[in-house]
């Protein structure tokens, strides 16, 4: 798989993203629904705290990742759901942090919504991968 980043303006990548994914070469796509601050059983976690939520949302969409063989480094697509863009982005460095660790920038996308599908969620997070 082949990966180049497409960015007609460079202000995206200081904040840990690319404006586009350029992908050629993949055998394999993999599409990750919305991942939460959920326990293995569906059950909320960390309700009021959008520094654990997003940190256990990272976690389980990373879950997804490996049961399909796959990492962080294959995720060229994210978007970022949250019910409070301001609170989020105090914490962002930590979903930074873990892309940057796997060596990439997916194109991501980030929106402000009412509300997530389980009461007392902040953040979720869809993504798509290519191996």
């Amino acid at each position: 798989m082949e990966r180049t980043a497409v960015n007609p303006v460079t202000w995206s990548q200081e904040l840990g993203f690319n404006q586009g994914e350029l992908v050629s070469g993949h055998t394999r796509t993999l599409y990750v629904s919305g991942q939460t601050a959920t326990s293995r059983e569906g059950g909320p976690e960390h309700g009021g705290d959008m520094a654990a939520q997003l940190a256990l949302g990272i976690d389980n969409l990373e879950a997804v990742l490996a049961e399909a063989g796959m990492s962080l480094a294959n995720l060229v697509r994210l978007k970022v759901y949250t019910t409070d863009v301001d609170l989020l982005f105090p914490h962002y460095g930590v979903l930074a942090a873990r892309l940057g660790a796997a060596g990439v920038a997916p194109a991501t996308t980030m929106l402000g919504v009412t509300r997530l599908a389980i009461p007392g969620q902040m953040v979720e997070l869809e993504g798509t991968a290519v191996a």
